[in-house]
């Protein structure tokens, strides 16, 4: 499905998001900026966006994994483009065996890509397993608005108005229904953090963006 959309994945995220979805990602950053990471994997990269934007940190690499192979090379093309060959390496893996050997990274970031993982246990301890101790993670998921009004106004979109825009682009019809039902049947707010101290992260912590629809995860190893 991810490589069915890999063309027009991009375009569709601004478009659908009205932008947002780059102020997110500078989020991420942010929140790595203290920390001045070295080594940082991005797991469940799609084309790239997070890793790019990670490269304002300027770290010695920069790691993206992704399981979908036409997401990476669309990604790669990004890259050659930006001039960030040499610090950003894309590499086709699974989230829930993560080709790099114990404590590789200094931080490790998902940004929209955690509710895909088949098994979010076995994605979050592989995650902190390549992670160094005292090492960051950072995950950008969606999540549900909870405000009366909007929350109604943004089910109407999410549910109807986003499939067919999504659709319509992408020639697709699988993926942007798949987009609103993974987001609903995923563990969000505190549910999500307990999954993390499940995994072994500590320090967990949230920040809902955006009047909740997405939401900033984040805890150390």
């Amino acid at each position: 499905m991810f490589n069915d959309i890999a063309p027009r994945y991009d375009l569709l995220n601004h478009v659908l998001s009205a932008g947002i979805d780059i102020r997110w990602r500078i989020r991420v950053r942010r929140l790595l900026e203290p920390l001045h990471p070295q080594t940082i994997l991005d797991v469940a990269t799609g084309t790239g966006d997070l890793a790019i934007e990670l490269a304002k940190l300027h770290p010695e690499k920069i790691v993206g994994l992704d399981i979908a192979e036409q997401m990476l090379e669309v990604g790669k093309q990004k890259i050659v483009k930006a001039g960030l060959l040499q610090l950003i390496e894309m590499v086709h893996g699974d989230s829930a065996e993560i080709p790099f050997p114990d404590n590789s990274f200094d931080a490790v970031t998902v940004a929209f890509g955690a509710r895909n993982f088949e098994n979010l246990q076995v994605g979050l301890k592989e995650m902190r397993r390549v992670l160094k101790p005292q090492g960051r993670v950072v995950v950008l998921e969606f999540s549900r608005p909870n405000q009366f009004v909007f929350k109604q106004v943004y089910q109407f979109y999410f549910k109807f108005i986003l499939p067919l825009v999504g659709k319509t682009v992408s020639k697709n019809s699988e993926a942007y229904t798949y987009l609103p039902d993974s987001v609903s049947a995923f563990a969000e707010g505190q549910e999500f953090l307990d999954q993390m101290e499940m995994a072994g992260f500590k320090e967990v912590h949230q920040k809902r963006l955006t009047m909740g629809i997405a939401t900033l995860y984040w805890g150390t190893n």
